[in-house]
């Protein structure tokens, strides 16, 4: 099954607004999901006879931000960071990308952190992937059993994959640069 067929089943089930006009074809093509609805969706793939996309290979997160100001001018999208969820089937032997794009920050409070509803309920594995991502990328991920720090300690300030992250002098006495 291709990313089209498996829009179209997706596109009858949820609407437009849910799962977009069309998935985005290029070298690796992926159908973008309304934040809203990805627990939705992600349930129906899972449970679909036609797809039964059963296991999230990786989930990732990337900001989408220059802050560079020339650089910026070219950038040709508005800053926002996205969710990249990677699906495979073991039993159909079949892959797809899901994303969600959502506002660099929460209601553009700068430092609010965007919010995206937790897949953990729907594949375990993702209990660690949220972490991380929220851990690096700053997306929080709503409705999460265990919503922490993974990689960096507790008390650690700002998410390093964020474009604008700035790197602390020093931690706990310990010159970083």
């Amino acid at each position: 099954m291709d990313i089209n067929e498996i829009h179209a089943i997706l596109l009858e089930e949820f609407g437009e607004a849910a799962v977009g006009a069309a998935p985005h074809d290029c070298i690796d093509p992926w159908i973008q999901v309304a934040a809203e609805s990805i627990v939705d969706v992600a349930t129906f793939v899972r449970d679909d006879e036609r797809m039964r996309f059963d296991h999230l290979n990786d989930l990732c997160g990337c900001d989408y931000f220059e802050p560079d100001e020339k650089k910026a001018k070219k950038f040709d999208h508005e800053p926002h960071v996205e969710v990249v969820y990677h699906l495979s089937s073991m039993s159909l032997i079949h892959r797809m990308k899901l994303k969600v794009s959502v506002p660099r920050w929460k209601d553009n409070a700068e430092g609010s952190l965007p919010e995206v509803p937790s897949v953990s309920s729907v594949w375990a594995i993702a209990d660690w992937h949220e972490r991380e991502c929220y851990d690096l990328v700053g997306i929080h991920f709503t409705g999460h059993p265990n919503l922490r720090r993974i990689l960096c300690p507790e008390d650690w300030e700002g998410h390093a994959l964020r474009k604008d992250y700035e790197m602390p002098l020093d931690y706990h006495g310990i010159r970083n640069r």
